[in-house]
């Protein structure tokens, strides 16, 4: 009997619960978009795929337009989609959406400190301050430029030394690129196979790969509960910590020999500023936001570049004639002899547009961190209160058909004019957009363009599969697209 009482008394409860939580959502429903319906606690789980987040938010958005509402767990977010609603957002209204909105794979190692996750005038005197440092120390003794042909060179040479065998150039990708951002931050690069630089690339690595897993995915949406619960998630807050530790420790070795006048790395600039703002009780600049601006930095510098590389190597060898043509204008613009720069882009229209295109159809970064509200705003027909919570959906605005003719078609055209010059496509956010739009895109830009002009000066790239069995499809679930693992060869021209 009293079991029975303790059911019925259970039952009472669930509906109760149930009938809250349906009055709150439908007496709120008509204040945002329309969206699927959510379940108490798991939102709109059962409406998406867990493995495949991006696809199903691009079903809702052919579904439900260009704004719709969806629940992941008890969370509720507008998504955002297709070139027009992000650009009438994040740019027209840039200030009102310019906030940070809660992704807990990340502030809850960084609590709010740092570049990429700190929020109001933090977040704007780290970013004022991290783009000065980079344009001071880009103008320095050896310029940006000056040190990816360097990294470049020795990624050559490397190569070379592979002498046409078949291999996986994952390995070699990011400890180059990780070179690149480490020579920015902390002054000098390291040989590939050095302790500190590999251990480096893997703690990025397994970061990267642990985002965009399920359980990355599931801590975003459950992080109190998966806390708690054993797996791969539990590894990413040692990977943070671990570099976390390592650039401390850089910058206390910095601090013994700095330098006010001569300042050798971005470490030095934030350490000179430390200094300068000791006696400010508010100041935005302390060992704290150090060590995690340099983290984000160094994590965010590092994976995405590599993986938009690899994607470019799988288009090329996809795409022979493409590769031809990139070579040709290599071959009458640079030459065999010279080091590509910055400057020869301006009279490389195609290769310009095939890199974009990679980019586009890439899509390496399909979702953009969340964005929140700094203040009340109209927008789109609804007035969304502060701290409401925005998805922009990156993929649609790379696959939306109004801005490209054949969205789903890779073809380089789509960022050249009718007389063959490269023309920016406005529709074109692989480093998202508006206020918070990746303050490093100009040299990740530079980045890439020097490495395929300088590989492709000096190798045609030789695939294990026909053009036709080369996938080009990436993997990805939620944070990052990834291309499928590959090997090929390099013949020296």
């Amino acid at each position: 009997m009293e079991l029975l009482e303790a059911l019925i008394l259970l039952s009472i409860l669930c509906i109760t619960y149930f009938a809250f939580f349906y009055w709150k959502w439908w007496a709120k429903k008509s204040l945002f978009p329309p969206g699927p319906m959510p379940l108490p606690f798991i939102g709109n789980l059962l409406q998406v795929n867990i493995n495949d987040l991006v696809s199903s938010l691009m079903k809702l958005h052919k579904k439900y337009g260009s704004m719709y509402t969806l629940y992941l767990g008890s969370q509720r977010y507008v998504v955002l989609c297709g070139y027009k609603t992000l650009k009438e957002s994040l740019i027209d209204k840039g200030e009102e959406f310019s906030g940070r909105g809660k992704y807990p794979l990340f502030y809850n190692f960084t609590k709010g400190n740092g570049i990429g996750f700190s929020q109001g005038q933090k977040w704007k005197d780290l970013r004022q301050f991290a783009i000065l440092a980079l344009t001071t120390f880009g103008m320095g003794k050896r310029s940006l430029e000056e040190r990816i042909q360097e990294e470049v060179s020795c990624l050559i040479k490397t190569f070379k030394e592979m002498k046409s065998s078949h291999f996986n150039p994952e390995f070699f990708l990011s400890r180059s690129v990780c070179n690149n951002i480490s020579s920015v931050l902390l002054g000098d690069r390291f040989d590939y196979e050095d302790e500190d630089l590999v251990a480096m690339a893997e703690h990025i690595k397994n970061i990267f790969k642990i985002s965009s897993s399920t359980c990355g995915t599931l801590y975003h949406i459950f992080p109190e509960i998966m806390d708690y619960i054993p797996g791969p998630h539990r590894q990413l807050f040692k990977h943070f910590q671990q570099l976390h530790d390592f650039i401390l420790k850089k910058a206390r070795e910095n601090e013994k020999t700095l330098d006010s006048s001569s300042p050798r790395d971005i470490l030095d600039f934030f350490l000179i500023k430390i200094e300068q703002e000791r006696n400010n009780p508010h100041s935005s600049f302390n060992w704290n936001t150090l060590a995690m601006s340099a983290v984000i930095l160094i994590f965010a510098g590092t994976e995405s570049i590599s993986t938009t590389l690899r994607f470019t190597f799988i288009y090329l060898m996809k795409n022979p004639k493409v590769q031809e043509k990139v070579q040709l204008e290599i071959d009458h613009v640079i030459g065999r002899q010279h080091m590509p720069s910055v400057e020869h882009r301006k009279q490389m229209p195609y290769t310009q547009a095939f890199i974009h295109e990679v980019q586009r159809m890439a899509d390496v970064i399909p979702l953009s961190l969340t964005h929140s509200l700094t203040k009340d705003t109209e927008f789109g027909g609804y007035t969304f209160k502060k701290g409401t919570e925005f998805i922009p959906l990156l993929t649609s605005v790379h696959f939306d058909p109004t801005m490209y003719e054949n969205p789903d078609t890779f073809d380089p055209n789509h960022f050249l004019d009718e007389n063959g010059c490269f023309q920016l496509n406005p529709a074109f956010m692989p480093f998202s957009t508006g206020k918070r739009i990746c303050l490093g895109a100009n040299f990740a830009l530079m980045e890439i363009f020097i490495y395929i002009t300088s590989i492709l000066q000096n190798f045609t790239l030789k695939p294990l599969l026909s053009p036709e069995e080369t996938d080009a499809r990436p993997i990805g679930i939620f944070l990052a697209n990834v291309p499928q693992p590959f090997k090929f060869s390099l013949i020296p021209r």
